[in-house]
């Protein structure tokens, strides 16, 4: 997140209205939410954690058991029937 002073970018009628609530202080303006990204999908942490769960599911449906699945993965059992039960 990069630091930009207000009175660079914004109109000076806006920067009025918005000094009228807050003025010294660092304000953080999302983005819209088309624009936003999933979790993970900027470093590429979503791309490897949905090949993981689509692995965790083929082996599910070949007959690994869930404990197995938990113990291989490091995950909970939780973690793993929330994976295998779900449909993506």
């Amino acid at each position: 997140m990069n630091y930009v002073n207000a009175k660079k970018v914004l109109p000076e009628e806006l920067l009025a209205a918005i000094q009228q609530h807050i003025q010294g202080e660092t304000l953080y303006i999302p983005k819209q939410r088309g624009e936003r990204l999933r979790w993970g999908t900027a470093s590429g942490s979503r791309h490897t954690l949905d090949e993981r769960n689509r692995e965790i599911r083929r082996q599910f449906t070949e007959g690994e058991r869930i404990g197995d699945l938990a113990a291989a993965y490091h995950l909970s059992a939780d973690t793993i029937k929330k994976i295998v039960y779900t449909s993506k």
